[in-house]
């Protein structure tokens, strides 16, 4: 409810009908915004909500009566007040002024409002209109997301503000260049794993600084074993052979020489995996450990694996230090079969 209403006692309200008929705003007659000559009323008047919004009117000693209006109700009669409303106040009332205050300003003040006056001659109005800012706040945003990679992924960024504000979304990564959408709604279709990460949605209406969310969109896609290489270690030494893999979710990782799964605490080993690697650690080589080793890396949305050598001084390997190949998914089918084969 804005501001404005007589107070509900029946005299006061014909009073207000005859204030009307007398010389406020005649029946049947429109309002006139900008005489030309008198009275003079402030242009729109555009506040923030929340603020104060001052409503001027110049007047001259011509005036006998002056008056300010919301719409059909009366706020100010002279000096006397006619709302509800504590947030309206008289701030002048002089030969040349006639001036209100609308305090903490919400969005049911906006409209017009009039300065109606009485000279000698008849009654004459200017109207100025009231529009209220609002500051933009979203309101409905999507949650953070996980979907697996060549899946379709919609978001959604609902905003309010006053005027509409603006949304825009963008990806929250180094290799991100601008806004990679102007509207409520983010389509991305066949999602790589690039694309995942943070994506912010920003909504702005110049009334204030944007106000940002962010939505956090997890791709999860298979292991890919990106580095995994030979090693050339001299017997009595130190030797470590490494797989890394990329993976969402994290990999899990296993060891096999020939079709021999290594175990964690087997006696001169060390099997240490962490969340995009692991290294598997002989204290001690001999030559029973120089020979084939097959990294595995699985995660609920499949497996790979990648073959390496650790290899003597002056032996020879297939492939450089810097080389290694992967084997077919069929070859860890073989694995678990001649595991139960050993135990008949």
């Amino acid at each position: 409810m804005g501001v404005g209403g007589c107070l509900a006692l029946p005299w006061r309200c014909l009073v207000v009908l005859c204030l009307r008929l007398l010389f406020l705003v005649p029946a049947g007659v429109p309002v006139r915004s900008g005489d030309a000559t008198f009275p003079k009323a402030m242009d729109n008047v555009t506040v923030r909500q929340g603020e104060s919004a001052t409503l001027r009117c110049s007047v001259d000693n011509r005036v006998t009566r002056v008056a300010w209006l919301n719409r059909s109700s009366i706020l100010y009669a002279g000096n006397d007040k006619w709302c509800l409303d504590p947030r309206v106040v008289l701030l002048a009332n002089t030969k040349t002024q006639y001036s209100i205050q609308i305090q903490d300003v919400d969005v049911y003040d906006e409209g017009p409002y009039t300065c109606s006056v009485q000279t000698d001659n008849h009654p004459k109005t200017s109207r100025v209109h009231l529009i209220v800012q609002v500051s933009p706040k979203i309101t409905e945003i999507s949650s953070d997301i996980s979907i697996n990679e060549g899946g379709n992924v919609s978001l959604t960024c609902i905003a309010t503000g006053r005027p509409d504000p603006t949304i825009t979304w963008r990806h929250i990564s180094p290799k991100a260049v601008g806004f990679i959408s102007e509207d409520e709604y983010l389509e991305i279709t066949g999602i790589t794993r690039e694309q995942s990460g943070e994506y912010e949605c920003s909504a702005s209406n110049d009334v204030s600084a944007p106000v940002v969310q962010r939505v956090k969109v997890t791709v999860n896609y298979p292991p890919y074993i990106s580095d995994a290489k030979s090693t050339g270690v001299p017997v009595g030494q130190k030797g470590i052979l490494m797989c890394e893999a990329s993976a969402v979710p994290s990999a899990d990782f296993q060891w096999y020489k020939d079709d021999k799964r290594l175990a964690e605490g087997q006696k001169g080993l060390k099997v240490e995996n962490k969340a995009f690697f692991s290294r598997l650690t002989f204290f001690n080589v001999s030559e029973q450990d120089y020979g084939n080793y097959t990294c595995v890396a699985s995660n609920r949305l499949g497996n790979t694996n990648a073959s390496m050598i650790l290899y003597g001084p002056g032996a020879v390997h297939d492939g450089n230090n810097g080389a290694w190949r992967r084997s077919s998914c069929a070859w860890l089918l073989l694995l678990p079969l001649a595991h139960l084969a050993r135990q008949f």
